[in-house]
């Protein structure tokens, strides 16, 4: 009977929500909102990223871990070396969007509602 009823993982009463917590919560440490960051415009080494991020390779590792299990990232091998990518585009749009809504929170007109700013920058 409601086999043919798509279930929505947008709703308020979504299966999801908690999911979308536990997403929220693993975005809510700085350097992994940086990683993310510099992760957007493809694939980058631990040591390219404790440089980018400014942090050592050990913790920079510890960080990779996480969003890893969480599935935020994958990785290649190369020989001895690990390269880490981002997934899909959806942690890269998230961070976006939480970056913009963090201009809104500083009043006036937000940087990407400027014209000539791309909302993707």
């Amino acid at each position: 009977m409601n086999a043919d009823k798509k279930i929505c993982g947008r709703e308020p009463d979504s299966q999801f929500v908690e999911l979308a917590v536990e997403v929220f919560a693993m975005l809510a440490d700085p350097t992994r909102v940086r990683m993310i960051l510099a992760l957007r415009d493809g694939e980058r080494s631990v040591s390219e990223l404790a440089e980018i991020v400014d942090k050592s390779p050990a913790s920079v590792s510890q960080h990779l871990a996480k969003l890893r299990l969480a599935r935020f990232v994958t990785t290649r091998q190369e020989g001895t070396k690990v390269f880490y990518r981002l997934e899909n585009e959806h942690a890269s749009q998230l961070v976006s969007d939480a970056i913009f809504q963090a201009e809104h929170s500083l009043g006036g007109t937000p940087r990407h509602h400027h014209a000539g700013i791309e909302a993707a920058s």
